[in-house]
């Protein structure tokens, strides 16, 4: 074999022995990176509590991948917090413990390559998701869940997932907060480290051991880095994956969840390079995607182009090889939930709670109080707009007293720290008011000062999350809306007429998100320090309170429903006036 030009004989072989040019690789290859996040248990079409179908599930992203498989080679991940919120869930979880977990079935079917594990993951307990970690054919990533004993990460850092020759990096981080929201029993052999400085570890590691044709993060953290009054600065920020785009270089795409928002962003990160964001909304309503295309010359000048984009799944189908493989389980776990509990004699609905004293919430104090014997109970309602019908109550509807697995906590406060902590909730949720022309609630507002109205649900944004809308039960008081932040609460007594005093402690019934500071209401309210709240515990349950709240109505079997609230907002006709403007902006019935 003769070669006209030696010279590029030589430039061709010193490219080929010196690595430049990996003949393994297509010179042109596309490959598509699926992210799902936050999908709660919407496996299937079919919402478990509601009893009707819904227009997004795993199915219809399965229908989704599929098609795309077709045609390109794509990798599938999940971003975490799959493991609480329908039923389907739950009773894997902690009912059916012998067979595999549904999740892993279904993820294993779907063939996910990675998921990073997400806080609602972690607080159904180390027996489910340790479980996950032996069932998955893929690898649970977490890279800043690092073991105590040894720091050690609990999980898989990161993982590489190969197609085709190219070496896709995976670096997966969870949002440090789980300490301040979760009790330790569900975390314990775990502690929590900042995820900028665990990116800042491990990206070299990454790199220089496995020199990734592309390297993705697999964050389980939000997009805003000022929420709950955090900043750049903040050390464990619960929401710091653009930071770490910025901050540390490397990263080419971050798939960010957690937040239950949508994001197709771009950042530029210290070395003037971009990054993409991108982050789907909850419950299998969309799916984000990045498609990239390598190209590769002989004198390993690489290129490559990503294009990112959101999808909504309601447009597709569902998968039928999906649902008759699964048909045995949605089966299994619809006879659970549609079991009778009880009877209620008045109808429940949560979006009461929003504006005032309710029969949702009373219900709720009355299973806390009689469950722990406390003297107050606390709460906040975790559904914004659910109702549970007088007659029979089934398994289902306690999912809408009950969001989420969380314990009862007895903890104990004193009565200028039970004020306290009211006057925080109230002063977060209502509004200064000046005549009774203002709104009763706190929402974000515009150059003008008026209600900013979502352009995606087209309804007016609340200023703080309805969750940290705490009430008391056991006690009566009055909530004055006339009245400055701070000066708004007036205790007169318990429920049982014995006097409250500030300086007297009580027992107080909370869930453990609440009694772990979640929200800040015991830290920024009632003024007691992170280091203080777990003291104040004195007893926990030792399974969830939603499994109670079960076991409680089918022990009383007819519950009245028709409840007398101690508590009441003052000056009662401003506060009619401005419920019927409020609900308006919320698009609520009246």
């Amino acid at each position: 074999m003769k070669f006209k030009n030696k010279f590029l004989f030589v430039v061709i072989l010193s490219a080929l022995f010196s690595g430049c040019y990996d003949y393994r690789k297509p010179s042109e290859f596309t490959v598509k990176i699926i992210e799902t996040s936050d999908v709660h248990g919407t496996i299937f079409n079919y919402d478990f509590i509601l009893d009707t179908i819904l227009n997004s599930s795993l199915s219809q992203v399965q229908s989704y991948v599929n098609q795309q498989r077709k045609e390109y080679e794509v990798v599938l991940l999940d971003n975490g917090d799959i493991l609480q919120g329908q039923p389907v869930v739950y009773y894997f979880n902690y009912q059916n413990t012998t067979d595999s977990h549904i999740v892993s079935r279904v993820y294993n079917f779907m063939q996910y390559d990675a998921m990073t594990i997400g806080n609602h993951d972690i607080e159904t307990g180390s027996k489910t998701y340790d479980k996950l970690v032996k069932e998955f054919k893929f690898p649970i990533l977490a890279a800043n869940a690092v073991r105590k004993d040894n720091g050690e990460p609990y999980f898989k850092p990161y993982t590489i997932i190969e197609r085709a020759g190219y070496k896709i990096a995976v670096l997966g981080l969870i949002t440090p907060k789980i300490p301040e929201w979760l009790p330790e029993e569900l975390w314990k052999e775990m502690e929590f480290k900042d995820m900028i400085e665990t990116a800042q570890k491990w990206v070299p590691v990454i790199q220089q051991n496995e020199k990734p044709d592309l390297l993705v993060g697999l964050f389980h953290a939000g997009f805003d880095y000022t929420y709950a009054n955090s900043d750049e600065t903040t050390y464990k920020n619960e929401n710091a994956s653009v930071l770490v785009a910025k901050k540390v270089s490397g990263f080419d795409i971050i798939f960010i969840g957690h937040d239950h928002q949508t994001w197709n962003e771009k950042v530029i990160n210290s070395e003037g390079k971009e990054v993409r964001i991108l982050g789907p909304i909850d419950n299998a309503k969309q799916i984000a995607e990045a498609t990239i295309s390598f190209k590769k010359s002989l004198f390993g000048k690489n290129t490559r182009e990503i294009e990112t984009q959101i999808i909504p799944i309601k447009n597709y189908p569902t998968d039928s090889t999906f649902d008759k493989t699964f048909m045995n389980d949605y089966n299994e776990v619809k006879t659970y939930v549609s079991k009778p509990i009880g009877n209620f004699t008045h109808p429940l609905c949560s979006q009461d709670a929003l504006f005032g004293p309710s029969d949702f919430m009373e219900l709720i104090h009355t299973i806390q109080l009689e469950i722990s014997k406390a003297d107050v109970s606390i709460a906040a309602s975790q559904s914004f707009n659910s109702c549970i019908d007088n007659g029979p109550v089934y398994i289902r509807d306690m999912f809408k007293l009950f969001r989420y697995e969380n314990f009862l906590y007895t903890i104990t406060l004193s009565g200028a720290e039970i004020k306290n902590y009211l006057e925080y909730s109230y002063g977060n949720w209502f509004n200064d008011m000046k005549t009774d022309n203002d709104f009763l609630m706190i929402y974000e507002l515009d150059e003008d000062g008026n209600p900013k109205i979502n352009e995606k649900s087209t309804v007016a944004d609340l200023k703080n999350m309805f969750f940290n809308f705490d009430v008391a039960g056991g006690l009566k008081y009055t909530v004055d809306i006339s009245k400055p932040k701070n000066q708004k609460i007036t205790i007169f007594s318990l429920a049982n007429g014995k006097k409250f005093h500030m300086d007297s402690l009580y027992t107080v019934a909370m869930n453990s998100y609440r009694g772990n500071g979640g929200g800040g209401l015991l830290t920024y309210g009632a003024g007691i320090s992170k280091e203080d709240i777990v003291k104040r515990r004195i007893q926990s349950t030792d399974v969830d309170l939603r499994f109670c709240a079960i076991q409680w109505i089918e022990e009383n079997n007819v519950i009245n429903t028709d409840f007398k609230p101690d508590w009441h907002i003052i000056p009662q006709s401003w506060w009619r006036k401005a419920v019927e403007s409020d609900k308006k902006l919320l698009n609520l019935k009246n």
